[in-house]
């Protein structure tokens, strides 16, 4: 009888074990990002231009960070956006290297046919352990310009700021502002949030591989940065 029991005893022992040893080795399941909408009920076409780089750091190249926001805003529920490259063509045959005033913004977003322009400038660039980023998103929205008989760059060089030219007391244009430091607890959380779904639990780094490598790190700043924008009352109002 002892015999039978220690068998029986045997048996459900191994059978637990081998079940805790599926469920160990059972992959993780994938999280489920946090999704953007542009508000309203208007769908809007939006280009991307160039970066500007104010870091003075080089590693920090114009038109790689302007496809890393390029990629962050076609995840957006609600937009169409045009890719780097239509905009760098227009630039060239306007023989420009950045957008200088709101007028010039309506103009090449007439050429390329959308609601607006979106330009990101760097201000600070870190990407060694903790990573650091700072930037700013601005958005030019379209407005009526007259381009019919008149060469673009004719346009486009009466549109450039004249020295000690004021801002304009109303403008077209809106503008968030952020730097985020991962040596903060708080933008560490964050950026482990935002990479919930976005990247392979079984992977050797995991949502940690985006305090790692500098272009995750890049595409959750501007998330962050384009999320700030679409809460923006002033977009709300002219997506309706």
């Amino acid at each position: 009888m002892n015999q039978t029991m220690r068998s029986i005893t045997s048996i459900l022992t191994a059978t637990i074990l081998l079940s805790l040893s599926a469920c160990t080795n059972k992959a993780p399941d994938y999280g489920s990002e946090p999704s953007i909408f542009l508000p309203g009920s208007a769908r809007q076409t939006w280009a991307v231009a160039p970066a500007v780089n104010l870091s003075g750091v080089t590693q920090a190249d114009a038109i790689l960070q302007a496809d890393l926001l390029y990629a962050q805003l076609q995840q957006t529920a609600g937009l169409n956006v045009i890719p780097v490259n239509r905009v760098v063509e227009v630039f060239a045959a306007l023989r420009i290297e950045q957008v200088q005033s709101e007028e010039q913004a309506a103009i090449i977003c007439t050429m390329l046919g959308c609601d607006a322009l979106l330009v990101a400038t760097i201000t600070a660039y870190d990407p060694y352990d903790p990573p650091k980023m700072g930037a700013s998103l601005h958005l030019f929205r379209k407005t009526n310009v007259r381009t019919n008989g008149i060469d673009p760059r004719e346009l486009v060089r009466r549109a450039s700021p004249q020295p000690n030219e004021s801002t304009p007391a109303r403008s077209n244009f809106l503008q968030v502002v952020g730097m985020f430091d991962a040596a903060n607890g708080s933008t560490r959380a964050a950026a482990l949030l935002y990479a919930q779904g976005r990247n392979d639990p079984a992977g050797p780094y995991g949502a940690k591989g985006y305090l790692i490598e500098m272009d995750r790190y890049c595409g959750f700043v501007y998330h962050s940065l384009i999320e700030e924008l679409l809460l923006k009352p002033a977009l709300a109002d002219a997506s309706r």
